[in-house]
């Protein structure tokens, strides 16, 4: 059985688009996924299918109420069985990373809750959620598009799924530090070559520098991972050398480095 993820959300149609396409569509195909969402507005009470009501205390905007979302996620966990984690897309969730997403591919079956309007009943995330996430510190519309972002990529890392099974760990962030650049044919286009490297057949030059790139890469735009990782003598080295390099080439055309 692949992994099962139930969403709970008012806009069903707009996550179920995630696996209509690529990886995702494939792992579906494959049985490696399996997608359901549910509408709490189908467990609503009142005759206008109501999901939402105004904050007590007052203020701007409406607050999702908590019948009709328990009521929806009892239905999901229902389907997804005993051994489920419940987790909320929400701004005020810590910021997911990589690591987070290889044990959530690794872990039980997934429920995700897509809030909207100005959040949820606090009650109902103490009764019912394990874990509160977000993508960044930045505020979306509703937990929807942050959903499908994280069912995306827990997808890549699911055994199977990948055509080649080494293209997940070779991504940037799965060792700690971003990716390196990448080439394809032409070998040269409008007076850029591939870097000749990549043309000697030498794969143990390719391999060191495919890691002095991808650490000196990581050096100039996110030296906060860096700063995270503890280097080995050749990331040391090798990545000593791109500084140099890059010193020379900027020296060379009036720049600065990094």
């Amino acid at each position: 059985m692949g992994k099962r993820v139930a969403v709970v959300t008012l806009f069903p149609e707009m996550v179920e688009t995630v696996v209509r396409h690529g990886v995702t569509a494939r792992a579906v195909e494959r049985g490696l996924l399996e997608l359901r969402c549910w509408n709490p507005r189908h467990y609503a009470l009142d005759p206008h299918r109501r999901t939402d009501d105004r904050p007590y205390g007052g203020g701007a905007g409406m607050v999702m109420m908590y019948q009709p979302l328990r009521a929806a996620i009892v239905a999901a966990r229902r389907m997804l069985g005993g051994d489920s984690r419940s987790i909320h897309l929400s701004p005020q969730g810590r910021r997911i990373e990589h690591a987070d997403m290889v044990r959530l591919a690794k872990g039980p079956d997934l429920l995700l809750l897509c809030g909207r309007y100005e959040g949820i009943d606090e009650r109902l995330i103490e009764a019912e959620i394990d874990d509160e996430i977000s993508l960044g510190d930045y505020v979306l519309s509703g937990g929807e598009l942050a959903a499908m972002v994280v069912i995306d990529a827990l997808t890549r890392l699911l055994p199977g799924v990948l055509g080649n099974e080494e293209s997940a760990a070779e991504d940037s962030f799965s060792q700690g530090i971003l990716d390196c650049p990448h080439f394809t044919r032409p070998e040269e286009i409008e007076g850029r070559r591939v870097p000749g490297v990549l043309l000697s057949g030498d794969h143990g030059a390719v391999s060191r520098w495919r890691l002095k790139q991808s650490l000196g890469r990581t050096w100039q735009r996110r030296p906060d991972l860096l700063a995270r990782r503890r280097l080995q003598p050749l990331e040391r080295d090798l990545l000593k050398e791109y500084i140099g390099e890059s010193a020379e080439d900027s020296e060379s055309k009036g720049t600065k480095p990094g």
